[in-house]
């Protein structure tokens, strides 16, 4: 209680000293031709006589601005490309709104020269223009982001390399459901912005963020987007997602139903040598067949009273009603001490059932020369996996043995979460703060009908409290931005009602962040340095240990502590040249380890989470992006370098080889408006953590795209691993075990269409709240 006292009067003293010393500020909104708001327009006050530049800024979303004025004797300088420039005087202070006219003759320049660069350093971030590039024509949101550079995106598995999973906003509205990127047609984008290193007001286990800005919405009245999918691998895959849209004047209705049916495979040998009593290795092939079915729903209801106040609310459903798995059968050959030791076959099935319920609320408003952002929301999870194995069994020289193997695992997850945000501007910059609390309560529960291991339930409930502030100002062409981040976290850890003292942590951390950003002639360059967390999952702190089979365990480890991360990042822009280089440093890194499960019985293994070294990366990424003529490649060169320590059989060993991937991009403008992409990549041997990759690999995928009647009509044709090529062979170090693992490929061909009639994005605003401690769940 007294540090949230603290806070408050720290917030009240930021706010008086605001009112004290802030200037006079002018203030506007633009509007183009027709009457909508123009976004990332330049506003920069100049002195007169002499025009020399004092500060400046972008427009905003809605197409708002404000700067705080030195003296009268200043002039307000407007300009956007493809516009003609306006010029307007500091007094009145409150401008109005402001139209600007097209320039024609610009506009043909800027077509003629493509003077722009695809990529290039801007604010916090690396942004990618799509509007009028042959990226509108990658597909979906998920097809365009596996173009951008330095993002990798697999089948909805998003990463930002060097950073992993980003965080993923639309217009500002944080996605939820991978799902959201597919409903997103890439020629509906007009940017993306990759933030490398996120500021203060971002979460500290953020470690990136993808801003994904679309285009200006369509008229009014109703409109929809249908897309149909079909695909083949292993089997058929079917989805057919159905988003509309109402709006009338300031209120806005959209919804979205989304229905998939899969079948996949996952084929892969293993070979498991664990060191215990006596060297064991295990040979296997498994077979696991995947049933999954699917369904969403979203419906969101939004009103803009105005251009300074707006609220809504958003209810999303996911539930997996089945999603069945199939061991069809894993045979294993088990030696111990290079005899064979016996034969096993084993057949069984699991299924998971899920279902989730996601609730927002917001309001985004203007008062005078305060912005205020703020968010509520609600998370509710249920899950459950009974399983069942058979495992039959021939000792050498003995006869066959049969043990049934039935466990049951259900999950429920409970999040309340709040978050206010303010902004104003302050000595010619703007300052940025607000706070945000989340509670969270997970149940979990594991049972084990024959009693090979022993039930669980367990309970954690956290209390998460942050505060943040930032500032950004321009000098010159310098702009700065500095932030800082205290988070407070409790956690209270249960195991069959009972209070765990040891398990249960209160952690205090803050973190500062710095960004630099300067042109120096035409070449963008970004320096930043940030401090965050890595929390471990609620998964990893669980209590109960899983049977895999019956030499091998699998459990979590309450007693995890979360990893500190420092992250310095250099971005390069120029031209069509991409250059970014990350270093981190993590402390207390977490990995998997198997170690013996008793002393009782040492034949059987206990794979689970464990604090380890310090360890260091490096990451860089090279993007050369030219167009010559209607041939448009992407050439990128992506480098891990870790300095990683990691226990083995052998004690400890440093996994210091370096591993590079290549991939090649080629975008052709064919006849008729058919879009064709041929990408090719290969990734080499090398170390990532406690991972070796064994062998070379590489993919050859193919996409032909064309639209029809006016762009309302699109299909897409694709073919993934064309060859069968990606079959990665890597070996996982985790003290007495390493493990061996060879991927089967296998290529998938599918065609997607989609029609759209009047389609327009929501102008729903909500940026979600507690959304840390949901990906936890």
């Amino acid at each position: 209680m007294r540090l949230i006292k603290v806070f408050v009067l720290f917030f009240i003293g930021i706010i008086l000293s605001i009112i004290g010393l802030s200037a006079q500020t002018v203030s506007g909104k633009l509007i183009d031709e027709n009457k909508q708001p123009l976004p990332y327009a330049n506003v920069v006050l100049l002195t007169l006589p002499d025009s020399i530049f004092v500060t400046g800024t972008v427009t905003a979303e809605d197409g708002t601005f404000s700067l705080n004025t030195t003296t009268p004797n200043q002039l307000v300088r407007i300009s956007s490309i493809g516009y003609n420039t306006v010029y307007k005087p500091v007094q009145p202070a409150n401008l109005g709104i402001i139209q600007l006219t097209s320039d024609t003759q610009q506009l043909g320049e800027v077509v003629i020269k493509a003077d722009l660069p695809k990529t290039r350093v801007k604010g916090d971030a690396m942004v990618t223009t799509v509007a009028g590039s042959i990226l509108e024509n990658a597909g979906t949101g998920n097809d365009l982001l596996n173009k951008i550079p330095g993002v990798s995106a697999n089948e909805g598995d998003i990463k930002v390399f060097g950073a992993g999973t980003p965080e993923i906003y639309i217009n500002g509205r944080k996605v939820r459901d991978k799902s959201e990127l597919d409903q997103l047609a890439s020629d509906n984008i007009k940017s993306v912005e990759v933030v490398n290193n996120p500021g203060s007001r971002y979460d500290a286990t953020v470690n990136a963020v993808i801003r994904i800005q679309t285009k200006k919405p369509q008229g009014e009245g109703f409109g929809f987007n249908n897309r149909f999918y079909t695909g083949y691998g292993y089997g058929w895959n079917v989805l057919d997602q159905y988003n509309f849209n109402y709006r009338k004047e300031g209120f806005d209705l959209s919804g979205m139903l989304y229905g998939k049916k899969g079948y996949t495979e996952d084929r892969k040998t293993i070979t498991q040598k664990t060191l215990l009593d006596k060297t064991w290795i295990q040979d296997s092939y498994l077979s696991t067949q995947y049933d999954m079915k699917d369904i969403s729903t979203m419906l969101s209801l939004n009103y803009q009273f105005n251009e300074n106040h707006s609220l809504g609310a958003r209810y999303d459903y996911d539930r997996t009603p089945e999603r069945h798995e199939t061991v069809d059968p894993m045979n294993t050959l088990v030696y111990q001490d290079d005899a064979l030791y016996e034969e096993s076959h084993t057949t069984g099935w699991r299924n998971t059932q899920d279902t989730r319920h996601t609730l927002n609320a917001y309001y985004n408003g203007r008062i005078g020369d305060w912005n205020i952002d703020f968010n509520a929301d609600g998370f509710w999870s249920d899950t459950k996996n009974p399983q069942e194995m058979l495992e039959q069994f021939t000792p050498t020289g003995g006869s066959l043995e049969k043990q049934t193997v039935t466990t049951k695992n259900l999950t429920d997850n409970t999040l309340y979460a709040t978050k206010l945000v303010f902004g104003h501007p302050l000595w010619g910059g703007n300052l940025s703060f607000g706070g945000e609390y989340t509670y969270t309560n997970r149940d979990n529960s594991y049972m084990n009908v024959e009693g090979i291991l022993d039930n669980n339930n367990s309970s954690i409930k956290e209390n998460s409290t942050s505060a943040f502030l930032e500032y950004a100002r321009s000098f010159g062409k310098l702009q700065a931005q500095l932030g800082v981040r205290y988070e407070h976290l409790s956690s209270d850890y249960y195991e069959d009602g009972r209070y765990m003292d040891e398990q249960s942590r209160t952690y205090d951390n803050v973190f500062p962040s710095v960004s630099l950003n300067l042109p120096i002639g035409k070449v963008q360059t970004q320096l930043t340095y940030t401090g965050s967390i890595y929390r471990p999952s609620y998964w990893m702190l669980r209590s109960d240990i899983m049977y895999g089979n019956r030499y091998t365990y699998e459990g979590g480890n309450p007693l995890l502590r979360p990893s500190l991360i420092n992250r310095l990042t250099l971005n390069v822009s120029y031209k069509w040249i991409y250059l970014n280089s990350r270093y981190i440093h993590g402390e207390d890194a977490i990995t998997q380890l198997s170690r013996a499960y008793s002393e009782d019985d040492p034949t059987v293994s206990l794979y689970s989470f464990y604090n380890m070294y310090n360890s260091d990366k490096l990451y860089t990424t090279l993007t050369l992006s030219p167009t010559i003529g209607l041939w448009s490649p992407q050439f990128n060169f992506l480098l891990l370098q870790q300095w990683y320590k990691v226990e083995t059989s052998n004690g400890t060993e440093n996994f210091n080889n370096p591993i590079l991937n290549f991939a090649w991009n080629n975008n052709f403008k064919l006849p008729l408006g058919i879009s064709l992409d041929v990408d090719l990549g290969f990734d080499t041997p090398g170390d990532n953590e406690n991972t070796k990759v064994e062998e070379w690999c590489w993919f050859a995928n193919i996409s032909l795209y064309k639209s029809f009647l006016k762009d309302r009509l699109s299909v897409q044709l694709k073919a993934y691993d064309l060859f069968n090529s990606y079959q990665a062979k890597s070996t996982v170090y985790s003290g007495n075990r390493l493990m061996t693992i060879k991927m089967e490929a296998r290529r998938n061909i599918g065609i997607t269409l989609r029609y759209k009639f009047n389609a327009a994005k929501s102008k729903y605003k909500g940026t979600g709240a507690g959304d840390s401690q949901k990906s936890r769940m």
